[in-house]
């Protein structure tokens, strides 16, 4: 009985010791796999923020382009509207000194018509070939600044308008009415909207 007790207590710390080292090595193996995936885990993460880097530094770079796109094209859209702006002015420019030349030439030519109207008002027509010729060609330009945009101002029986008219003499009248031109001495003109010269009048009441 004493040998069998033996034997019995002998199996019994074998098989201890068999479960101790096999918990020992499932422990281990436990530890290795728990370490395996935190550094598979830490890679991840390693490998995830790098990509964020990444991203984050193509991000950075495309908007810089963007920048440089943005800036161009404001730059490109000033110059275009300074372009279109020169334009206007410069055409406007233009219109201006085209209007002041005309102006200028038509003051010139407006004592010749007065000229004319002092010569033909003592002839009638029909009296004198050579006052009929002289007539034909005032007429004729008469039509031709008619046509460049020069325009007689209407005077007689007209609102005196300080605007059109310059009064130079000033009469009683009681059956015309007040403030109107009963005379002109000087035929005005108008060149487009603008006065060349002004007629002047006598003015009643």
């Amino acid at each position: 009985m004493a040998e069998d007790k033996e034997k019995m207590e002998e199996f019994s710390t074998e098989e201890a010791v068999k479960e101790a080292v096999e918990n020992a090595e499932e422990m281990t193996e436990a530890t290795e796999a728990d370490t395996t995936q935190a550094e598979g885990n830490s890679e991840e993460q390693v490998s995830e923020k790098e990509a964020k880097k990444v991203f984050k530094k193509k991000e950075k770079k495309k908007d810089k382009r963007d920048e440089q796109i943005e800036q161009l094209n404001d730059r490109v859209m000033r110059q275009m509207a300074e372009f279109e702006n020169f334009r206007r002015r410069t055409e406007a420019e233009k219109s201006q000194m085209f209007s002041m030349g005309a102006k200028n030439i038509i003051e010139k030519i407006l004592p010749v018509v007065d000229n004319f109207e002092r010569g033909l008002a003592t002839v009638e027509e029909g009296a004198d070939p050579f006052a009929d010729g002289m007539l034909m060609i005032y007429k004729q330009l008469l039509t031709t600044l008619d046509e460049a945009g020069v325009k007689p101002i209407e005077a007689v029986g007209q609102e005196f308008n300080p605007d059109f008219h310059n009064a130079v003499m000033h009469v009683e009248d009681e059956e015309v009415g007040e403030n109107i031109v009963v005379e002109e001495f000087q035929k005005g003109y108008m060149f487009g909207d603008s006065v060349v010269r002004h007629s002047m009048v006598k003015v009643a009441n």
